[in-house]
């Protein structure tokens, strides 16, 4: 799918100080994205804190960014959970009208099997109206979606079109990339290793930095992505300190830092996660005071 090529964000869900959905920032946030470059928006994934979103919260999520996207990006939904029944009847009864892809990642807490795993996704593609998008973060879900598990969900289901890789491992992902179907995308879930995981053969990624950077982390991948290859590590290693830095006390608390450096949004997040501490915001608040255009 071409509109999957390039950049997709995974959008955070902003808060105000009393833990409600902030809209407007939810808003700006998009225009952020949009404005700079991003090819495509994820809504309600892991950096959303789909966890602690009530339905109606989650419903409003997507209503505020379809309504501010106004057509403008391609959007994909996340859809996914450990629960392999409730996926398919959301699929079966949810109007997916305004998505090019579902975004859904591997079962998370039971620990399945690779034929566990397998057996969810064809359950998940065989429901589904639209493409899906299988979602592979082992730091995550306690459990790794394997190479020839992947490469056998590509092969037999032409609508599983891409994985979204976040397992960090170039191995693992190069594997994957040299076996695959011609037609099948590898997205890099990984901030740091996007650029490397698209001069291998990857087709982009779903990236959390790339909404507080969005010119240049999606210029960095369209470089990649045009064999660029000092230009594109130049912005690599411009970014790579605050990369490190949104994700060392946890998704998406350093992400939520940095809008609210920029002044886009507050920095709230739900227990159980908390706020970054004084001296990480007070580094993060610096970088983007050097480096934001």
């Amino acid at each position: 799918m071409q509109a999957l090529i390039g950049t997709g964000v995974a959008l955070v869900t902003p808060f105000k100080a009393d833990f409600s959905i902030d809209t407007e920032a939810l808003c700006r946030i998009v225009n952020f994205s949009v404005d700079g470059g991003i090819e495509y928006l994820v809504i309600l994934g892991t950096t959303a804190e789909n966890a602690t979103l009530s339905q109606e919260e989650k419903e409003l999520v997507i209503k505020t960014v379809v309504d501010c996207n106004k057509g403008r990006l391609p959007l994909v939904l996340g859809v996914g959970g450990n629960d392999t029944r409730r996926i398919v009847e959301e699929l079966l009864t949810k109007d997916l009208s305004d998505f090019i892809a579902i975004l859904s990642v591997s079962p998370f807490y039971n620990k399945p099997t690779q034929e566990g795993i397998y057996q969810h996704f064809k359950a998940i593609s065989e429901a589904s109206p639209i493409p899906v998008i299988i979602y592979n973060v082992p730091g995550r879900t306690s459990s790794n979606m394997l190479p020839k598990t992947v490469l056998r969900l590509a092969n037999d289901f032409e609508n599983i079109v891409a994985i979204k890789e976040a397992a960090g491992d170039m191995v693992q992902a190069m594997q994957i990339i040299k076996n695959k179907p011609k037609d099948f995308l590898v997205i890099s879930g990984d901030d740091m290793i996007a650029l490397p995981i698209v001069l291998a053969g990857g087709a982009g990624v779903i990236s959390v930095i790339g909404q507080g950077f969005p010119k240049e982390f999606s210029e960095m991948i369209r470089l990649g992505l045009n064999r660029k290859v000092d230009e594109a590590f130049k912005i690599q290693y411009l970014l790579s300190d605050c990369v490190d830095m949104i994700f060392e006390q946890g998704n998406p608390a350093g992400i939520k830092q940095v809008f609210e450096a920029l002044g886009i949004a507050d920095s709230f997040v739900r227990l159980p996660l908390v706020q970054v501490d004084e001296s990480l915001s007070q580094r993060i608040a610096q970088f983007v005071k050097n480096t934001a255009k």
